[in-house]
């Protein structure tokens, strides 16, 4: 049986994790996940296009064990099954905000809608959700137009989570701050 199942107090529905680039997120993140269920699934957002990108993928997947279940949804959830209370890993919000910006022709209104669907989605299925993201606002503002789209994005819809979540935490320096809940 789950731990989430056994534990008498109520557990976090929606926790996000957040940081810098290659501040321990996922670990932390997939740490929490198995704390919480022997099973739990794993929500893969990315899209490989290139071999630096297929090296990154192959370290996460390196982490895991055959204890997960592996989901590659770039776009859309819809469709897909989870049962109650099913411990999943969404990794990483940043990449699914990357392709949703293309799909939807770096509209970035429309590119935060579908996400936001896609969150409300997960939050409608019942299922307990982790989700990793990026924190890319702390830089200052790019003179590239796309980048500013995008980070603009980004900042929304982790807005948009954070509001949501009842747990949230920054990584630093592979140091977790709990910063919500």
């Amino acid at each position: 049986m789950d731990k989430a199942f056994d534990n008498k107090e109520k557990s976090p529905r929606i926790i996000m994790v957040t940081g810098g680039q290659r501040s321990g997120k996922s670990v932390f993140a997939e740490n929490m996940a198995l704390d919480k269920s022997s099973h739990p699934t794993y929500l893969a957002t990315a899209r490989v296009f290139d071999e630096e990108m297929r090296r990154r993928v192959k370290i996460h997947q390196d982490r895991r064990s055959t204890r997960w279940r592996n989901i590659e949804a770039p776009l859309s959830i819809e469709g897909l099954k989870f049962s109650p209370n099913e411990i999943v890993l969404v990794d990483c919000l940043t990449l699914w905000a990357t392709n949703w910006l293309f799909e939807k022709n770096e509209n970035t209104d429309e590119a935060f809608s579908a996400l936001k669907r896609q969150i409300d989605l997960l939050k409608e299925s019942g299922v307990i959700f982790i989700i990793v993201t990026n924190e890319i606002g702390l830089g200052g503002v790019s003179p590239n137009a796309l980048q500013r789209k995008f980070a603009d994005l980004q900042g929304m819809i982790n807005q948009y989570v954070s509001s949501i979540a009842d747990e949230v935490y920054m990584m630093v320096s592979g140091i977790p701050v709990k910063i919500k809940g």
